[in-house]
């Protein structure tokens, strides 16, 4: 099953044209939170830092996505990605 997840999303997907890897972020962070699936968050917010997105461009993902797919999933995202970009931009002690 993970063969065919990383094949078809991370290979298939990710790699066609028409939208860049900052974009893709976006909307993958957005489905992320609509869908409920917060528990493969965290990863997704790593992957958008390496594709370029700040943590600014983050925080604005997650608040178009509380108009649309809620104040408590957003919330709960916010909880998550606040954690992710701390441990990605706090430099080792």
């Amino acid at each position: 099953f993970q063969d065919l997840v990383t094949r078809y999303a991370w290979g298939e997907i990710w790699s066609r044209d028409g939208l860049d890897r900052r974009a893709r972020s976006c909307v993958t962070l957005a489905a992320v939170v609509g869908s409920g699936h917060l528990e493969s968050l965290g990863p997704h917010v790593r992957a958008a830092l390496r594709n370029g997105l700040t943590p600014a461009e983050i925080k604005e993902v997650l608040l178009q996505s509380a108009v649309y797919c809620g104040i408590p999933a957003a919330g709960a995202a916010f909880a998550v990605a606040r954690r992710v970009i701390q441990e990605e931009t706090t430099p080792p002690a």
